[in-house]
């Protein structure tokens, strides 16, 4: 799975992407959120607020509770303002 990270979500994390294995039983995208915040406080940080992110699932705007899959995409943002 590739994780995609962008503007103060991808500063926090410190990376712009990664691919992850996550265990079998992470199934959606709220629990691997979670699975990633056991993994270092960058990511409880990054994570913390997840009313202030927005997430995709390959290329398409989902909610937290959307089911993923091994070969998703899977991306973290701040929602985009306009001006």
């Amino acid at each position: 799975m590739k994780l995609v990270y962008f503007a103060w979500v991808r500063e926090r994390i410190g990376l712009d992407f990664e691919a992850v294995t996550p265990p079998q039983e992470v199934k959606t995208i709220s629990a691997l959120a979670d699975w990633l915040c056991a993994r270092g406080d960058n990511y409880r940080y990054a994570l913390a607020d997840r009313s202030a992110i927005r997430v995709a699932r390959n290329q398409t705007f989902v909610g937290w509770d959307e089911a993923i899959s091994e070969g998703d995409e899977v991306a973290f943002f701040p929602p985009v303002t306009g001006g």
